[in-house]
């Protein structure tokens, strides 16, 4: 469990075959309601890798429970080797190969910022390559909800380019914790967005997670100037 309604979970694929997907890409989880009608969800894929993922290799998601939830109850009832049934890799929120950008923020609440854990070698990468710098603004209510907080600032730790500011709407950590520094905020994250001064010369901004929160986000760039193709933003929402 990374927070108390939050699991980390991983995969392998029972056909042997690789997996090839690009970080930020998505699984759909397929199954069926208890009356039989079929459904599925969506997962960001939390899977730190740099190559096609072969046989054996773990495939990760962050999974949210959702009291009455019909996949939380699939995923619940799952022990060491139950199966499911997924389909994918899907989805564009990438980070491209033509991006001439000099900044990635990158903005995400709960388990959207999966995707931004998935994509840190690329990130670690351009960083070296060409100099990019990278602010990840991620909110949280409490810090025990910080999903992938030790992970995101020992990265930061180890490479001066990356900024982590966890914002936290409810309870700030205690004085002297792991997770007390200075770049923790007491807040939404959408309400220090305008502390990195947004540039539309400089910067490509990624959005995921909260609606609400993509949403103010969206509104508030727009108003620094980014274009909508500098702006790529993927919604989570938790369902029944």
């Amino acid at each position: 469990m990374l927070a108390p309604t939050v699991a980390h979970l991983s995969f392998v694929r029972d056909d042997g075959l690789p997996l090839d997907y690009i970080p930020g890409q998505f699984v759909q989880v397929h199954f069926e309601y208890a009356d039989g009608t079929p459904t599925k969800r969506s997962y960001s894929l939390a899977t730190i890798h740099d190559h096609t993922l072969g046989a054996g290799e773990s495939v990760e998601i962050a999974v949210s429970y959702v009291a009455g939830g019909a996949a939380t109850a699939l995923f619940e009832g799952l022990e060491d080797g139950g199966q499911i049934q997924a389909s994918g890799p899907y989805g564009r929120f990438c980070l491209m190969p033509a991006d001439a950008n000099q900044r990635y923020l990158l903005i995400g609440t709960g388990t959207g910022v999966t995707p931004y854990r998935a994509m840190l070698p690329l990130l670690e990468k351009q960083m070296a390559e060409r100099g990019i710098e990278v602010a990840l603004l991620f909110g949280a209510r409490t810090p025990e909800e910080l999903l992938y907080g030790d992970e995101f600032r020992a990265f930061a730790d180890a490479h001066p380019r990356f900024r982590f500011v966890p914002c936290f709407s409810r309870e700030l950590p205690a004085e002297g914790s792991p997770q007390a520094h200075a770049d923790v905020r007491h807040g939404y994250v959408q309400q220090f967005l305008a502390e990195f001064a947004p540039d539309p010369g400089t910067d490509i901004a990624y959005l995921c997670g909260n609606p609400n929160m993509v949403d103010a986000c969206f509104e508030t760039l727009k108003g620094f100037g980014l274009p909508v193709p500098q702006v790529r933003r993927e919604k989570y929402v938790s369902s029944k």
